[in-house]
């Protein structure tokens, strides 16, 4: 009987699990379609080529093939039941499904993004533990002084000094592209290729946010290492190395892995700027295109995909929670 009621509670949960999830979806679907469509140009115009100029007949028949005629709380409606259905639309300019060009990019733009992430947190929490540890030293001083100069240089202008500096200048990297074109590489050849162009890309991608998960394990290494807990196992006479490891750093990771998981989503967003620097076939590259192009099915469907990916990564952020601190629950609303 015990067992009965708890798996329909568990039931209940995932239900209204998923009834928030789809309910916050359509409610980013809305506030995407309205931003949207509230920017300036008119697609047809811009599929037209002629920049106003269009003989108005094309233009009249453009509108209509693509629902554009309609009015606007209609277009609405028949955009969140496609959203509903899995269905993104097609590309005004390119003529195929939106989730068919969105498949074609997004790996580009996760192998970017996941290796950008991945280094600044594993790089920024190790030099932000090491400066913690000898706060107020010049090494200290000498880190600080470093992180701030990384966390004030904008991206696109690191990269563009990075494409100078090794591509132009030593001739060691690729300046752009996901991979060289038309090299007859075997399996190995091409993975080595892919990585060598990815270099600094995800230099530049990872800079800022290195530093900024540097400087937030500092301090919070230095206010856990003022806790009564770690007074009380230094009095125990603990070895340093336990007390940092088993101690200190499973605490002080808590603040970083909240700022990593909200800033996580945003890396996949910020990723528009670097993808335009390096010519990297990503979501953010195809992005830029589309704001130029006005073609709103593809904006909608990589927003739609981005906000998705966004919740899934607090959902993620969630159970790491729980694996750095099982005190930590996410409770059920």
């Amino acid at each position: 009987m015990t067992g009965t009621r708890s798996a329909a509670r568990i039931g209940l949960l995932v239900a209204a699990w998923i009834v928030r999830l789809v309910a916050i979806i359509l409610v980013i679907a809305t506030f995407n379609f309205v931003l949207v469509r509230a920017a300036p140009g008119d697609p047809a115009m811009v599929m037209a080529g002629q920049s106003g100029a269009a003989d108005p007949k094309i233009l009249d028949d453009l509108r209509k093939e693509y629902g554009l005629d309609k009015p606007y709380l209609v277009q609405l409606g028949t955009h969140l039941a496609r959203v509903l259905t899995l269905d993104l639309g097609y590309s005004y300019r390119q003529r195929r499904p939106v989730l068919d060009l969105i498949l074609e990019r997004l790996p580009a733009t996760l192998l970017l993004t996941l290796t950008a992430f991945c280094l600044a947190l594993l790089i920024g929490t190790t030099l932000g533990a090491l400066a913690g540890l000898v706060a107020g030293s010049i090494a200290d001083t000498v880190f600080t002084v470093l992180s701030l100069l990384l966390y004030a240089t904008p991206v696109f202008w690191l990269g563009l000094m990075l494409v100078l500096v090794f591509s132009v200048t030593l001739g060691w990297l690729p300046p752009f592209g996901y991979e060289t074109i038309n090299a007859k590489h075997t399996a190995i050849e091409r993975i080595f290729d892919i990585m060598k162009h990815m270099i600094m890309p995800v230099m530049s991608l990872a800079a800022i946010y290195l530093a900024i998960y540097a400087r937030l394990m500092r301090s919070s290494i230095i206010e856990v290492s003022h806790q009564d807990f770690i007074k009380t196992a230094r009095a125990k006479g603990l070895a340093r190395p336990r007390i940092v490891v088993s101690h200190m750093l499973r605490n002080a990771l808590v603040p970083v892995v909240t700022v990593a998981g909200m800033q996580a989503g945003a890396l996949v967003g910020g990723a528009v700027v670097i993808e335009t620097v390096f010519a990297w076939p990503g979501l953010g590259r195809l992005t830029f295109e589309a704001v130029l192009q006005r073609d709103y099915p593809v904006l909608l469907g990589i927003f739609l995909i981005l906000s998705v990916i966004v919740i899934a990564l607090n959902l993620v952020t969630d159970l790491i929670y729980r694996l750095i601190d099982p005190r930590m629950t996410t409770e059920a609303a």
